[in-house]
């Protein structure tokens, strides 16, 4: 069964414009105006060692966390194996173990987050369908996913950005505020339903 419409609400931007940032603070609104919300799901942080970015990391929503990313390659001897974006090795398992069963569809859950659907996440076989089943699923999401560059997009996110239930807000610096507003009050609506 395909989701209802506005259930999938997808944040967009250009690297770097507070797409996180906009998520995390529309769920700790949502939190506050709604004690008893059921959330799952992980975002993803900047790893910096003297102001440079060398990583990024998994973290839960109940804060348990781990490699994502990294560009210092000899501290995981086994990274010789990872897939790489750019600059950075991709630890797929690490990402698996933390990232899969926070997608688990269940009954007493409220509110998805997932931040974000990208290239290096979608470098996890298990990763995208767990990300199609919790978009099917008819419990409300919200996500990041990154613009298409140089216009083409990445197969799996197209398939996000294209899904008939999902409804994409693309962040600029002029419209963070209006727009985190905006998804807050449709994600309320939401709750509000269930």
């Amino acid at each position: 069964m395909a989701a209802a419409p506005s259930r999938c609400l997808l944040v967009t931007g250009p690297p770097g414009v507070g797409k996180t940032t906009l998520v995390m603070r529309v769920l700790e609104t949502l939190r506050s105006s709604h004690p008893h919300l059921a959330v799952r799901g992980f975002y993803t942080r900047e790893v910096r060692e003297n102001g440079e970015r060398v990583g990024f990391e998994v973290v839960t929503l109940d804060g348990r966390s781990g490699p994502l990313a990294s560009s210092r390659i000899s501290r995981f001897p086994e990274s010789v194996r990872w897939p790489t974006v750019g600059k950075y090795k991709v630890d797929v398992a690490s990402l698996e173990s933390l990232a899969l069963p926070e997608l688990q569809v269940k009954e007493d859950t409220d509110l998805f987050i997932i931040d974000e659907v990208g290239k290096m996440e979608l470098f996890s076989s298990a990763f995208f369908p767990a990300v199609m089943r919790v978009m099917e699923s008819n419990i409300p999401v919200l996500a990041t996913i990154p613009l298409p560059r140089y216009g083409r997009d990445i197969p799996g996110v197209a398939r996000l950005r294209n899904h008939p239930g999902a409804d994409v807000f693309t962040l600029n610096t002029g419209n963070r505020d209006t727009m985190r507003e905006s998804i807050y009050n449709q994600l309320s609506r939401l709750m509000q339903k269930r």
